[in-house]
């Protein structure tokens, strides 16, 4: 992972390269011809930056010079527009003509590493820089850039739309590109809402922050993952992860592989086990322990990133936990938890496993109405076992007083011969699976 110094050009040479990824298939589908430059005069600026109201901030910007907009009148920004065009055709490379570029002020704040060095970059490339850097996607406050050709026309579809909103919402707060990227990539690949011919029908990007200004709403990041996930099923892609500063140093995490077929994989198991009418709610839940900046230090994003918050005690220190059937948000917390063990374990198998033995145990627990407290205590003892050892060892206890002996050696069984790394997460998808049974007995 990659902080605050990143090596030269790297920003400038990614953004480059999805900008011109997009313009490749942009020209193709639309039968145009567009140069670097053109595009970014007649589409690009046009878009964002020729409006009093722009669609993005970056800082030291031809277009943001320093930490303010300067004149934003209409002789104004042509005038900052002529002279980004006129600094780039001289070759005058800086941060405030080349997205990601070293800053010219060798006293200033810079993400970029200055040399001295001759490193040549391309007019076209300059250009690209700015538009590869539109198709940021807001993840906790970081963006993502994605190397797919018809994603990045699917966001370029929303850019009309921003401005629109820009322009017609007089309190809505501008320079969020990245925000609305996601809140758009979600709505578009939503089948049940989303509508070609009117694409602003039944969405509602749109929040109020806590100075009651107008903003675009913040997603949860595993959600918008999980939106390209269920457009793009089994794409596996690799991600560059960064955030722009404002009056602080730009931040970049790196190059992160996204897996949406084990994202899908995920929320699948959920509509498998329990239906579709708390889905979205669910979704919401997961990715929420880590958050998504420590999920990228696994240097992947896959089930593993999706730990729902609260569950670590369930793993680490074996509790039972509390089912609630009654209570809406706390049972699809409890099945949010079951879904991600079971991801976690790969293996669907395990799902009725764990139940069976959850009900023998529960069973076992009330055979004997003399000795129901006993029973009770060593039940609760070997849910507490958090290794494999320590479970085998405590299981013998209940096989002698036991009448399904069979049963329980299976478990046993497949406990010793599971990888070491699944036991904890299986232990407790028993524990879960036992707390069910108990209510329902």
């Amino acid at each position: 992972m990659m902080l605050h110094n990143d090596f030269f050009k790297l920003k400038t040479m990614i953004a480059a390269n999805i900008g011109k990824s997009f313009l490749d298939a942009y020209n193709e589908k639309f039968n145009s011809n567009y140069t670097a430059k053109d595009f970014f005069v007649d589409k690009y600026w046009s878009l964002f930056y020729n409006n009093e109201k722009y669609m993005q901030w970056i800082t030291n910007s031809a277009f943001n010079p320093g930490n303010h907009l300067g004149d934003v009148s209409t002789e104004g920004r042509k005038s900052k527009l002529k002279n980004l065009i006129n600094s780039i055709s001289e070759n005058k490379f800086d941060e405030k003509n080349v997205i990601g570029y070293s800053i010219s002020d060798l006293t200033g704040t810079t993400s970029g590493q200055v040399t001295n060095l001759e490193l040549p970059i391309k007019e076209n490339e300059a250009y690209l820089s700015w538009i590869g850097s539109g198709f940021g996607i807001d993840l906790d406050g970081f963006s993502l850039l994605v190397p797919n050709t018809q994603i990045l026309l699917d966001i370029f579809e929303g850019w009309g739309l921003y401005r629109d909103y820009l322009n017609k919402t007089l309190n809505l707060k501008g320079n969020q590109i990245d925000a609305w990227n996601s809140q758009w990539l979600l709505h578009r690949y939503n089948k049940l809402t989303y509508d070609a011919n009117d694409p602003s029908v039944l969405f509602n990007p749109l929040d109020v922050n806590k100075d009651g200004k107008m903003v675009i709403g913040k997603v949860p990041w595993a959600k918008v993952l999980f939106g390209l996930a269920k457009k793009y099923p089994s794409l596996t892609f690799t991600s560059y992860v960064y955030k722009l500063g404002f009056n602080t140093p730009n931040v970049t995490i790196g190059f992160i592989a996204i897996h949406l077929p084990k994202l899908k994989y995920t929320t699948d198991l959920y509509e498998k086990f329990f239906g579709t009418t708390n889905k979205l709610l669910a979704e919401n839940l997961f990715g929420t322990a880590l958050g998504f900046t420590k999920a990228c230090q696994m240097g992947a994003i896959g089930v593993n990133a999706l730990e729902p918050k609260g569950f670590k005690d369930y793993i680490k220190q074996g509790t039972i936990p509390k089912y609630n059937e009654n209570n809406k948000e706390e049972t699809i917390n409890f099945n949010t938890y079951q879904i991600w063990l079971l991801a976690m374990l790969n293996n669907e198998q395990l799902w009725d496993k764990a139940h069976d033995f959850a009900s023998s145990l529960r069973d076992y627990s009330k055979s004997d109405r003399d000795l129901r407290t006993k029973k009770s205590q060593e039940v609760e003892t070997l849910l507490s076992s958090t290794n494999k050892l320590q479970f085998i060892d405590r299981l013998k206890t209940i096989i002698d007083g036991c009448s399904s002996i069979e049963q329980l050696n299976q478990i046993a069984e497949t406990i010793h011969f599971m990888p070491v790394d699944n036991v904890p997460y299986f232990l407790a998808l028993i524990r879960f699976k036992y707390a069910v049974v108990s209510k329902i007995s």
